[in-house]
């Protein structure tokens, strides 16, 4: 996520997410598949689930699609064991990368992985190298031109609801939670009927890095479109502020 233009930044995955539809959806499935299996199929007794139906909501997955998703995962169908990896490392000009990917085959994901870094003149590192420079939080985005709600009304619902922060930008309303308060400050928020542009428990960079030369934004865009073309890559953060 960029640190100057968080809604920017989601809409352009979500045209991008528009243009690849079936891998979200792929993606989504197997987060719900491991998540049922972790923590059993009703969301109010799984967080996890919780989160990641907020999440398949937010990027447009049809209800039923969620359903049968649950549904399949909660029968013994004798599917592919998922294993979820992360990946830590640099891009260009030391601009810091965590990568989750959820797989069924390892090599494989840690080949891709490790292409697209290489490719991109970037260099894997080891556990916890970039993670130390991140903070997992719940993070809720709205567009104000969905939002019917006064910023001071939205602002105490998210607040009294246990958000740990409000912020208004220009065109969109943050608020951060704690990961173990991201599913009931979104309910609350679902239950005012206000519209998400984005609601996931994500990893938010502590501070954040320039790129003045076009080659490093290149090479740093180029592992990122070879990231995204990997099926088994989740999710991709980095503290690349994403200004010029």
């Amino acid at each position: 996520m960029s640190g100057h233009s968080k809604f920017a930044n989601i809409k352009h995955k979500k045209e991008k997410n528009d243009a690849a539809k079936g891998k979200i959806f792929t993606i989504i499935g197997r987060e719900i598949a491991v998540a049922v299996k972790e923590g059993g199929p009703d969301p109010s007794n799984n967080f996890k689930l919780a989160a990641v139906i907020a999440k398949a909501k937010a990027n447009n997955v049809p209800n039923d699609t969620i359903e049968r998703g649950i549904k399949k995962a909660s029968g013994d169908n004798g599917g592919a064991a998922y294993e979820q990896l992360t990946y830590e490392g640099y891009g260009p000009a030391g601009v810091a990368i965590i990568v989750k990917a959820l797989t069924d085959n390892k090599n494989r994901t840690a080949a891709d992985v490790r292409a697209a870094f290489s490719k991109g003149n970037g260099n894997l590192g080891t556990t916890g190298s970039v993670s130390f420079m991140f903070d997992e939080k719940g993070q809720i985005i709205i567009d104000k031109e969905e939002c019917e709600q006064e910023a001071d009304d939205l602002m105490m619902a998210a607040l009294d609801s246990g958000a740990e922060d409000f912020k208004e930008e220009d065109d969109s309303y943050e608020i951060i939670t704690d990961p173990a308060d991201f599913e009931t400050v979104r309910s609350a928020l679902a239950d005012l009927g206000v519209e998400m542009a984005s609601a996931e428990v994500t990893m938010i960079p502590q501070n954040y890095v320039s790129l003045s030369n076009p080659a490093d934004r290149a090479s740093l865009e180029k592992i990122m479109d070879l990231l995204d073309a990997s099926d088994d890559v989740q999710d991709v953060y980095h503290n690349w502020d994403g200004e010029e």
